[in-house]
């Protein structure tokens, strides 16, 4: 059997880091909407029997009707393929969700958090969906599979080995007892980093989000497509995003002022299709405003510029000056020695306090 397993698509999300930058979190759902239409046409090109959608189709906060008419529109295009959807913690099986309101095609089946099994002709699938927003404990570690002599498949949303409290709250999953299970294949989502072929005969996966959300998912993007029998599988990644978030390091400690800085970063070789994250780093000799540096930036696929660049000057000496730049430097050395300052605001305080000073004498 042939399948596509995807996850965590969050249609109609607002991408705010994009709509800072000349409004761009529109292009970037354009490209979303362009993406999932890539996913439909290989399912239709190639034929395949399945499609695994596991949670977080939508986010239930903003969706549309308008964009699920469109999900159910090209689901209509691929008849022939089986559609299994497990809602997750962003499109849980709530009232008044758009799994309950809404009437899905004929090739569509939306699990919820009663465990089903579905039997197929040549496989069995089994589904557990989020009917809440959070999802502490499911029984998905308790099911038995009814027929171990046909592939199995479970379809799911959740943590797996989570760690943190907040892991605890989407459906923690134990690694080791997935294993014991039985299944053939365990269709996950929730993670938006692919984690496939990362073991021998690798079965429990998370093929990532299909599209970037941001600067805290870089890398590649899209969706698994799998082969599978009782005996084998065989798992490939299928690129899907054609935009991918990168970020990039300028050391500004040879430069002598904003101007300058302006001029090095129009002056950068950037990639047309990607989303470019600028991080400053070096000594620096002059402020630095990140808004205003924005105004006079030429590529727009510069979205975000983070300054990790420091004072270049030996506070310590600054603070044994008998002025009131010592005075003000020597409290803020004492700030710094408190437990758990914060040494990004008191950095910040420093530099514009000397800027003051500085232009005041």
């Amino acid at each position: 059997m042939k399948f596509v397993h995807m996850a965590d698509m969050h249609f109609d999300i607002p991408f705010t880091v994009l709509n800072r930058r000349n409004k761009l979190g529109e292009q970037r759902r354009l490209e979303q909407r362009g993406a999932f239409k890539s996913i439909i046409e290989y399912i239709k090109n190639n034929k395949i029997e399945y499609f695994f959608i596991a949670g977080d189709l939508y986010e239930n906060e903003y969706i549309r009707k308008s964009t699920i008419e469109y999900i159910n529109n090209l689901f209509k295009e691929i008849p022939d393929t089986k559609i299994y959807i497990t809602p997750g913690n962003h499109d849980p099986y709530i009232n008044g969700s758009m799994y309950k309101t809404v009437k899905w095609n004929d090739n569509v089946k939306i699990f919820t958090n009663n465990i089903e099994m579905v039997e197929n002709e040549d496989c069995n699938i089994y589904g557990f969906g989020f009917n809440d927003f959070y999802c502490g404990l499911s029984d998905v570690q308790d099911i038995v599979i009814e027929n171990k002599e046909k592939i199995n498949i479970l379809i799911t949303h959740g943590t797996l080995n989570g760690s943190t409290i907040e892991d605890m709250q989407y459906n923690p999953l134990n690694k080791t007892k997935l294993k014991q299970m039985g299944f053939d294949y365990i269709a996950l989502g929730h993670i938006h980093k692919p984690d496939y072929n990362n073991e021998e005969n690798q079965r429990i996966v998370y093929p990532g989000s299909p599209i970037s959300m941001g600067f805290d998912e870089l890398g590649k993007h899209g969706v698994i497509v799998g082969e599978l029998t009782k005996e084998n599988i065989k798992l490939e990644f299928l690129q899907i995003d054609e935009k991918e978030f990168k970020e990039k390091e300028i050391d500004i400690s040879n430069l002598n002022n904003i101007e300058e800085l302006i001029e090095k970063i129009n002056d950068l070789k950037l990639e047309d299709n990607i989303y470019y994250k600028l991080i400053l780093t070096g000594d620096k000799n002059f402020e630095i405003n990140i808004n205003n540096l924005f105004k006079y930036i030429n590529n727009e696929n510069i979205i975000k510029i983070k300054n990790n660049t420091k004072l270049k000057i030996d506070i310590e000496e600054l603070s044994k000056e008998n002025s009131l730049r010592g005075l003000f430097v020597k409290e803020i050395l004492e700030e710094m020695q408190k437990e758990n300052y914060n040494k990004e605001t008191l950095e910040n305080v420093l530099e514009i306090g000397l800027n003051i000073l500085s232009n005041s004498k």
